[in-house]
């Protein structure tokens, strides 16, 4: 055994201590420049970017190591304290991520919607002050030591095949509507604005929390066949990755400001994203990332192990790190970076960078400025946790986001009045998890049945399935029987972890088991046309409920977290008047014949291939993206907009006598521009003012949808594309105003195939509902 050898092992053996004695949380009363302000890295007064070297420079490499995992060792000498990088909120502070603890003085935090329910909002307010409502509480829960500051959210992967297990994290399939969502969560949790003065961040360095866009890139596999999200090499042309799959990301860290981006599992045209230095190398030198990237967890080690990209584990290490990656979720460059080091594949320089990173961020956290009790947020605590505004914002988030699918004669909403009996069926009704995936502890937990009693005068429940994958039939008489009795029922039907989550893709697009048969069999046997609630995060293919009139409407609900039961209350009883729109397309069953792992979003028919999302699908569908009822109707007018854009004062000079010269001469027909040789694109920008009049007897708010179809002047035209949206309260006989911005480069704009920006010539038709205006764009 050589001296080497002993000396590795038990280096290995202290790693291991290290990293498994540390706490998953750090008490407040441990932090760092407590008992000495001599370090520079101490001083508040110098910049970020020197304090994070000074601190850098005073490690040795065997501390640098140590700071290389989630789980980031203590470094005694210099006052430095255990830091748990993994904190997890994508809709409220989150049990998954290790860094968070509901152990201690505060219990519970706020349940707000699934990401894909408060997407179906369109509400740009609405993102930005629950994003800011979950910093508040993390902040406070910080504070007394049970979580981090460094946040693994928001999920900003496109919804781009139903049958994704972890869609329901997602804002959706548009990659439109997943920036904006991106940009307004980022702002909130970071602290770019917030739902009290108190506590915003008022400068572009300090953070209240650090928010991380995940996961970087094209990853929406989990488990299907023989691939899943270890193994999957998301083949993706240029042109998708132009104007589908990057944008989101990119608006994250150009608007958001994002200061963490997670590079995902899945290999990327062949090389695993946290090992591409194309990719990171893209979002730090041409998009302005300014942030730390962290790894997702065991992803350095599944470039070993599951890729075989690299032929090494010392040369997994050199290549995530040489791509630009920062830290590893894991143990596994605690492990494998010293013999990477000494192999000579890794200089301690590739660490000095990844470190200057990570520190940067902590310090813009405040984590190096002293006791945090005594800092900008030190007030907060427990009692900033759970508070009413925060339940009513959740309740408020709920309603925003429930989706009215069918409303056959008006049948909605119910008089409360009337004093009518209830019956609830399904195995969901009774159910008080409600969050879907990624949840915490909720301040308070009842069932959609506990909400729908506080408005019925008489309610009933059967379950009619022992549960939701619903293979047995045996409850289906009592559920008969007790639909009967009642006046009018509603049936509960849909998802649960069971069925879509993380590494669990769905195989069929229909109800689980037996639930169509209970849907169906109680209809038919109740007295009056039934409610039919669906739960769930993936589209379903309800479309023997859509066409059956003894079921007369359908809601869809999402997860709506912890006040889904009470918000589902005020719609079907008309005390709210829903207006979410859906963010996916629902397709149906057949669609389930397109192999998941086939990433091109256009349609190609000498294939067979029908698309994706409703830019590029070609398809039937079950519900297009943006389909949503109201108890009310609504017509749309144009009020303004231009009805041509002349591009010849903004065209490069160099690109403006060639394109003239085509034009004037006819030598060929000019067909578009690329986006590149048009300078100050920002001067095209044109609002389109649109009045709305609410035509039925209640107020309400309306979310208006404006798309725009381009001529076909290449391959790969988009169908429609959502160019802006706008969520208004609108009342009842009278008309309301509202503006969308339009920046033609932006939104007219697609990919062609080189994955270059196009702006196609011609007529642009804007559309509204069925009304429609033709904005024609031309050189002169």
């Amino acid at each position: 055994m050589s001296k080497q050898w002993q000396w590795s092992s038990a280096w290995t053996l202290l790693l291991f201590l290290i990293f498994f004695l540390s706490s998953t949380t750090t008490s407040t009363t441990d932090y760092a420049c407590k008992f000495s302000q001599s370090h520079p890295f101490c001083d508040t007064s110098l910049p970020t970017l020197t304090r994070a070297r000074s601190l850098v420079s005073l490690l040795t490499l065997p501390e640098k190591i140590l700071l290389l995992s989630n789980n980031a060792s203590s470094i005694p000498r210099l006052g430095i304290p255990a830091y748990q990088w993994w904190s997890e909120s994508l809709h409220g502070l989150a049990l998954n991520g290790p860094g968070v603890s509901f152990a201690g003085a505060v219990p519970s935090a706020t349940s707000f919607p699934q990401v894909i329910l408060s997407a179906a909002s369109f509400n740009r307010s609405l993102w930005l002050r629950t994003a800011a409502a979950i910093a508040r509480e993390a902040r406070a829960m910080f504070n007394v030591g049970q979580a981090g500051l460094t946040f693994w959210a928001p999920n900003i992967n496109l919804f781009r095949d139903p049958r994704w297990g972890r869609g329901q994290e997602t804002p959706g399939e548009d990659p439109m509507l997943a920036s904006a969502y991106a940009v307004e969560y980022v702002r909130g949790l970071q602290g770019l604005s917030g739902i009290q003065d108190a506590v915003v961040v008022d400068d572009d360095d300090t953070l209240m929390v650090s928010a991380c866009c995940k996961h970087f890139t094209a990853y929406d596999l989990d488990m299907w066949g023989q691939f899943s999200r270890y193994n999957f090499n998301a083949v993706v042309s240029q042109q998708d990755l132009e104007d589908t799959y990057q944008p989101p990301f990119r608006s994250c860290i150009q608007q958001g400001k994002a200061s963490c981006l997670m590079c995902s599992y899945n290999e990327v045209n062949g090389v695993p994203a946290c090992a591409s230095e194309e990719l990171l190398g893209l979002a730090r030198d041409k998009w302005g990332f300014k942030g730390y990237i962290t790894s997702d967890c065991d992803a350095v080690a599944t470039v070993y192990e599951y890729q075989k990209y690299a032929k090494s584990q010392e040369d997994a290490v050199a290549d995530v790190l040489k791509a630009g990656m920062d830290i590893n979720c894991g143990t596994f460059m605690l492990r494998h970076t010293e013999s990477a080091i000494e192999q000579g594949k890794v200089k301690e320089e590739d660490l000095d960078r990844a470190l200057l990173n990570l520190f940067s961020v902590q310090l813009r956290l405040g984590l190096f400025d002293g006791d945090p009790i005594r800092g900008r947020f030190g007030k907060l605590g427990p009692k900033d946790v759970c508070t009413q505004e925060h339940k009513t914002l959740a309740l408020d988030a709920a309603r925003q986001g429930i989706v009215l699918l069918k409303n056959d004669k008006k049948f909605l909403p119910l008089d409360r009045d009337i004093g009518a009996s209830l019956a609830v069926i399904g195995p969901l009704a009774t159910t008080t998890k409600l969050g879907g995936g990624y949840s915490g502890i909720p301040c308070s937990s009842s069932s959609l049945y506990e909400g729908l009693g506080e408005f019925a005068e008489r309610i009933s429940y059967a379950f009619g399935c022992y549960d939701v994958p619903c293979d047995s039939d045996d409850g289906f008489a009592e559920a008969i029987d007790t639909a009967k009795q009642a006046d009018f029922v509603v049936i509960v039907a849909g998802l649960d972890a069971t069925q879509e989550t993380e590494d669990h893709d769905r195989v069929s697009l229909l109800l689980p088991g037996k639930q169509m048969n209970l849907v169906s069999s109680v209809a038919d046997a109740s007295k009056n046309p039934v409610i039919l609630v669906l739960i769930g995060g993936g589209p379903l293919d309800v479309s023997f409920a859509e066409k059956n009139p003894q079921i007369a409407s359908i809601i869809w609900l999402g997860y709506p977290g912890e006040a889904g039961g009470k918000a589902l209350a005020e719609i079907i009883f008309g005390e709210f008047n829903p207006a979410g729109r859906l963010p996916m397309t629902w397709y149906p069953e057949a669609f389930t014949n397109v192999p998941m792992n086939e990433m091109s979003m256009r349609a190609d028919p000498s294939r067979g291939y029908p698309g994706r999302t409703y830019r590029f699908y070609t398809g039937g569908r079950v519900y297009g993206f943006g389909h949503g009822l109201s108890f009310s109707d609504f017509s749309y007018n144009f009020l303004s907009a231009p009805s041509k854009i002349s591009l010849s004062r903004t065209i490069k000079d160099g690109s403006r006598k060639r394109l003239l010269y085509q034009v004037e001469n006819e030598v060929y027909g000019v067909d578009y521009v690329p986006v590149n040789q048009l300078q100050n694109c920002n001067k095209l920008s044109f609002s389109v003012h649109i009045s709305v009049m609410n035509l039925g007897g209640l107020d309400g708010s309306h979310v208006v949808m404006l798309f725009s179809k381009g001529p076909k002047v290449v391959d790969g035209s988009p169908e429609t594309q959502l160019v802006g949206f706008s969520r208004l309260h609108t009342i009842s006989s009278k008309p309301t105003e509202t503006s969308i911005l339009v920046h033609p480069c932006e939104h007219l704009s697609f990919a062609d195939k080189q994955g270059k920006r196009i702006l196609p010539m011609g007529p642009h038709t804007l559309s509204v509902g069925d009304l429609e205006h033709v904005v024609s764009i031309e050189i002169y």
